[in-house]
């Protein structure tokens, strides 16, 4: 299959406005199942190191567990605060939209017990496979004009004993997926002034 310079400037242009969503953003409006099948399916199509393809996606829409990785989100965030105590910004940002979202999916990456190819030298291989399955994720997800939003903030033990995770399971990403009311012409933290953008040139060595 060939593609036109046109596609790879639409998909450019998809990569570009790919936003980190906040919860103030979500509305309450449900994803399809179509729809959300297709951000799955984006997942399981990354690249993998040996075709291990070693990710779960647990899909959370329960408001029980919901509640309980928010709490969880609160104990963590409050040590954060401490933290970035000398900037003042942190404490008016929204960082998570659990609730407020109609789907959280935690990604998980799944070791296998024999040996992956690829893996022997580079340790963590698997686990960046999966990072490429949320990336794909992402991008599927505002091709849709559906915003997810990617919390970190989180103890990733307490996650996995809440959705009784497969022992040795990592928690990769947990996602919040849902609509929204807008999508940022740019990045909430690039328009408040945490962080300035990067040039192209800053991020290229040329040997």
């Amino acid at each position: 299959m060939n593609f036109t310079i046109s596609d790879a400037h639409k998909l450019l242009n998809i990569i570009k406005a790919r936003r980190d969503v906040r919860g103030n953003r979500f509305i309450n409006t449900k994803v399809e199942d179509e729809k959300l099948d297709m951000i799955l399916e984006a997942g399981i199509c990354a690249p993998s190191v040996g075709y291990s393809q070693p990710w779960k996606f647990v899909i959370i829409t329960d408001e029980t567990i919901k509640e309980t990785i928010s709490r969880n989100f609160t104990d963590e965030n409050a040590k954060a605060k401490v933290i970035f105590e000398d900037k003042s910004l942190y404490k008016q940002l929204k960082l998570e939209g659990i609730k407020e979202a109609p789907v959280n999916i935690a990604v998980l990456y799944e070791p296998k017990e024999e040996e992956v190819l690829g893996m022997t030298s580079m340790k963590r291989m698997g686990e960046y496979s999966v990072v490429c399955a949320v990336q794909n994720m992402w991008l599927m997800a505002r091709a849709l004009n559906i915003g997810v939003g990617w919390v970190s903030i989180l103890d990733e033990v307490k996650v996995l004993e809440t959705i009784e995770a497969k022992k040795d399971s990592q928690l990769i990403a947990y996602l919040c997926v849902g609509y929204v009311d807008e999508f940022y012409d740019e990045s909430e933290l690039k328009t408040l002034g945490w962080e300035s953008e990067k040039l192209l040139k800053e991020c290229v060595v040329r040997l």
